[in-house]
C-alpha cells in the first residue's frame, strides 16, 4: 500500500490523475441533478461498445441490411440482446442529455461560455449519430425518415438539390448513402468522446456550477469518496431501471413499420423519427414554408447558443425568483407537447396545436429575457 501511495505521488499521470480528479475540489451543495454529466458518459461508452459488435456482423448494403438485422437478432450469440441494449441506450441517452441541458437552463448554470458551447456541440452531434444510426436497419421508417429529412436540404435557395444529390450519391436514397450513412454512423462517436474530453477541460479549468450558482463559493469538498460514489450510486440506479424496461418493453420506442423492410414504392400513412426528435418535427411541420420550417426546426437547438448573453441578472440562478420557476415548468410541459404532437397525423387540431406550441417554445426565451430586466429593476 505504500509502494502504490508513493508512486501515486510521483508518477506523473497517476500524480494528474489524483490530483485532478480524485481530489478535485467540488462544491458541497450539488445534488443528483449533477449526476447527469457522468451518466451520459457511461451512456455513450455503453452504445460504443455495443455498437462495435453490432458493426461486426452488419453489411451496409440495401440487399442485405434488413436480412443483417435479423441474423443479428436470430443467429449471433446474445445478439438480440446486443441490438436491444443499443436501440434503448440511445434514448436513455437522450434522457441524460436533455435532463443534463434542463438543470443548466433551470439553475442558470450556462455562464461559463466554453463548456456551454461545446456541450451544445455535443447534442449536434449526438442528434446527426441518432438519426444516421435510425436509416441503418433499413426498415420503412429508417427509408421514409431518412428521405424526409434530408429532402430538407433541397430548401437551401440556387444549391440545395445539388447537395441533396451528393449527399443521396444519386437522385434518390440508395447504397451509396446507406453506406456514407454507416461510416459516419460508426466516425462520429468518436469524434464526440473528443468533444467530451475538451467540455471536461473547460469545466475543470472553470470549477463545477452549484445550485446557488455562486462562483466564488469557498465550500468546497473532494471529489472523492462524496461524489464519486454519489455518481455510482446514480449509475446503479439509472442501469436497473433501463434492464427492467429493456427487457419488459424492448421495443415500445421503436416504429412497426421498421419492421417491415424498405420498399421506395409504397410510403407509410405516417411518418416520424425518433421520440427524442419528436419535438423539432413538430416545429417543422408547424410552419407551411419549407424554408421557414427548417430554419425553425435548427433554431429550436441553436438558440441554446444565446442563452448566456440574455441573462444578464445581477444574482443568477432561480433560488430567488419564482417566476423564473413558473416559467421554466410551462417551457417543460410544452416540450413534452411538442413531442406528443410530433407523433401524430398531420390534420386538426394537431397542425393548430403545433403552431400554438411551437410560438410557445419560442417565447420562453423571449420572456426569459424579459425576466431577466424585471429582476434586475427589483434589485
Amino acid at each position: 500500500m505504500n509502494k502504490f501511495q508513493s508512486m501515486m505521488k510521483t508518477h506523473p499521470l497517476l500524480k494528474m490523475i489524483n490530483n485532478n480528479i480524485m481530489f478535485l475540489p467540488t462544491p458541497s451543495n450539488i445534488t443528483f441533478m449533477w449526476n447527469f454529466g457522468s451518466l451520459l458518459g457511461i451512456c455513450l461508452m455503453i452504445q460504443i461498445i455495443t455498437g462495435i459488435i453490432l458493426s461486426i456482423h452488419y453489411s451496409a448494403n440495401i440487399m442485405y441490411s434488413f436480412m443483417m438485422i435479423n441474423h443479428i437478432n436470430w443467429n449471433v450469440n446474445n445478439g438480440w440482446l446486443y441490438r436491444i441494449i443499443h436501440s434503448n441506450g440511445a434514448s436513455m441517452y437522450f434522457i441524460c442529455i436533455y435532463m443534463h441541458i434542463s438543470r443548466n437552463i433551470y439553475y442558470e448554470t450556462f455562464h461559463n461560455l466554453m463548456t456551454w458551447f461545446s456541450g451544445i456541440i455535443i447534442l449536434f452531434a449526438s442528434m446527426a449519430t441518432a438519426f444516421l444510426g435510425y436509416v441503418l436497419p433499413w426498415g420503412q421508417m429508417s427509408y421514409w425518415g431518412a428521405t424526409v429529412i434530408t429532402n430538407l436540404l433541397s430548401s437551401i435557395p440556387y444549391i440545395g438539390n445539388m447537395i441533396t444529390n451528393w449527399m443521396w450519391g444519386g437522385f434518390s436514397i440508395n447504397n451509396a448513402t446507406l453506406n456514407r450513412f454507416f461510416s459516419f454512423h460508426f466516425l462520429l462517436p468518436f469524434i464526440i468522446m473528443g468533444l467530451i474530453i475538451l467540455h471536461l477541460i473547460f469545466l475543470h479549468y472553470n470549477k463545477s456550477s452549484n445550485p446557488m450558482n455562486m462562483k466564488k463559493n469557498n465550500d468546497k469538498i473532494p471529489f472523492h469518496p462524496y461524489y464519486s460514489w454519489k455518481d455510482l450510486m446514480g449509475f446503479i440506479i439509472m442501469i436497473m431501471m433501463f434492464f427492467v424496461f429493456m427487457m419488459k418493453y424492448p421495443f415500445l420506442l421503436n416504429d412497426s413499420d421498421n419492421f417491415i423492410e424498405t420498399n421506395p414504392m409504397i410510403t407509410p400513412p405516417h411518418i416520424q423519427p425518433e421520440w427524442y426528435f419528436l419535438f423539432a418535427y413538430a416545429i417543422l411541420r408547424s410552419i407551411p414554408n419549407k424554408l421557414g420550417g427548417v430554419i425553425a426546426l435548427l433554431m429550436s437547438i441553436l438558440i441554446l447558443f444565446f442563452m448566456p448573453f440574455m441573462n444578464k441578472k445581477i444574482i443568477k440562478g432561480n433560488s430567488f425568483f419564482i417566476m423564473n420557476k413558473i416559467n421554466f415548468w410551462m417551457f417543460s410541459m410544452n416540450f413534452l407537447l411538442l413531442s406528443w404532437i410530433g407523433s401524430m397525423v398531420v390534420e386538426y387540431p394537431y397542425i393548430t396545436m403545433s403552431q400554438m406550441m411551437s410560438m410557445f417554445y419560442f417565447l420562453f426565451f423571449i420572456i426569459y429575457m424579459n425576466m431577466n430586466s424585471m429582476w434586475n429593476k427589483l434589485i
